[in-house]
């Protein structure tokens, strides 16, 4: 049996459209001729129809453009992007700023990872619209080191088991020997650039950049002397942490997480040195980082968090006679 691809299926889509625009033109040509209201109406008719037909034809074209863009380049190393998300109000919003900037970036898997015990419909039906290539996963955080609401967002570690199965999702479903590329692990609560993933793109052992507004810095980093990374621009534990850099300033070649089985993060390590644990366990060294984004001057990935959003109005609309918000609108 014949396999097709997006990209075919866009094209016969494309193709029926047009014959229909032949078929419309035709008829509306004919109609043209005649006399009477009865004629004109029926001319009305096939001009709207011609109309919508034009403008099916341009969305499956943009469709296809965007297909383009983020199809699959042989030869190019993937991107394995691991993001650990969670339920709430601007849960969406997020993904949707990450999705925008993924599809204009090659070679792409997205392993998302709901801290849930059941794949929410949300993000399921989100992850299939962006036509990226996705893996969704479940991992949940125990009660007794979750944050709690009222909790400052520093207190526990965050997404600690998710990202850890997402790298088990790695090890489990591919090889060494036959998979080429990088990891990286991109919270959804940041921001990024385009020209990030092509840096990291060719990480031989472990590349590393600057991190916009985070420690409470315009910016850390790593600094550089002789092209090597000798010490770190951050003030929190800087002695203390070997690689004193965030979450998002870092990316693994992929040969080094298959080959390290047991490496992983560890929920129990104190604030701020996840990082170090998980490059430690991977026995990496200072002299294996390879300084990206103009030899670390460049920031490229801003430590961004959304407001949480705020809906206090929503239980006042009653009381001023006006209706709640429809709780079926996804948001």
């Amino acid at each position: 049996m014949a396999r097709f691809t997006g990209r075919d299926i866009f094209h016969i889509l494309i193709l029926f459209s047009a014959v229909w625009i032949l078929v419309l033109f035709v008829q509306l040509e004919n109609c043209s001729g005649g006399m009477g209201n009865a004629s004109e109406r029926k001319t009305d008719r096939m001009k709207r129809a011609l109309d919508s037909k034009e403008r099916e034809i341009n969305y499956l074209r943009n469709q296809l453009n965007s297909l383009d863009k983020h199809h699959h380049v042989p030869g190019l190393p993937t991107i394995y992007i691991i993001t650990p998300t969670y339920t709430r109000l601007v849960q969406k919003a997020e993904l949707t700023r990450l999705a925008t900037v993924f599809k204009s970036v090659p070679n792409i898997h997205w392993i998302v990872v709901e801290d849930a015990q059941v794949k929410s419909p949300l993000v399921t039906k989100f992850l299939r619209s962006t036509g990226l290539n996705t893996t969704h996963l479940l991992s949940v955080t125990p009660p007794e080191v979750k944050l709690k609401e009222q909790d400052p967002n520093w207190l526990k570690p965050r997404g600690v088991l998710q990202r850890n199965t997402g790298l088990s999702w790695l090890r489990a479903n591919l090889n060494a020997d036959y998979h080429h590329g990088v990891v990286y692990f991109a919270d959804d609560d940041n921001t990024y650039s385009t020209e990030l993933f092509q840096e990291m793109r060719h990480t031989k052992v472990v590349s590393v950049w600057p991190v916009g507004l985070v420690g409470k810095l315009r910016y850390e980093a790593p600094i550089i002397t002789n092209g090597k990374v000798t010490d770190w621009h951050t003030l929190w534990y800087r002695k203390e942490r070997k690689f004193a850099m965030d979450m998002a300033g870092f990316a693994v070649n992929l040969r080094l997480i298959l080959e390290n089985s047991l490496a992983k993060f560890d929920i129990t390590a104190k604030r701020g040195f996840q990082e170090t644990g998980l490059l430690q366990s991977l026995g990496v060294t200072l002299s294996d980082l390879e300084p990206k984004a103009k030899m670390c001057t460049e920031v490229l990935v801003w430590h961004t968090r959304t407001e949480p959003a705020v809906i206090k109005n929503e239980d006042k609309m009653p009381a001023n006679g006006y209706e709640q918000s429809d709780p079926n609108v996804e948001v």
